[in-house]
């Protein structure tokens, strides 16, 4: 298994969407900022929006474990082992580079033997 490294691309905000459905004063995500990189496998990077986590990790998951190929039959990224994916947000939305590295992945803790 490898480690990924996901970069934050950009943070969008939708100024019509949030008028009309946002609290006062909403803002861009403030828990991440365009160049943020963290490194993931299996498991959240420390510091990375829970949220956003499970709107990606099947991705890093993917191309953690072997996802050398271009994703849906070539008809969406044009470079093999990256994937571009965003949060759930609907006001403001955070894009990600998920891009599959060499570095060998590491289990952080000691399984159970039963």
């Amino acid at each position: 298994m490898k480690k990924c490294k996901i970069t934050v691309l950009k943070r969008h905000f939708d100024s019509e969407l949030a008028k009309e459905y946002g609290v006062d004063n909403l803002r861009k995500c403030p828990m991440l900022k365009e160049g943020d990189v963290f490194f993931a496998d299996y498991a959240k990077p420390e510091g990375f929006c829970d949220e956003a986590w499970k709107a990606i990790y099947q991705y890093v998951f993917a191309l953690s474990h072997g996802g050398e190929e271009l994703f849906y039959y070539g008809d969406w990224i044009k470079k093999p082992g990256v994937a571009i994916c965003s949060c759930n947000d609907g006001l403001r939305p955070v894009i990600f580079k998920i891009e599959r590295t060499e570095e060998e992945a590491e289990i952080n803790y000691t399984p159970h033997q039963d």
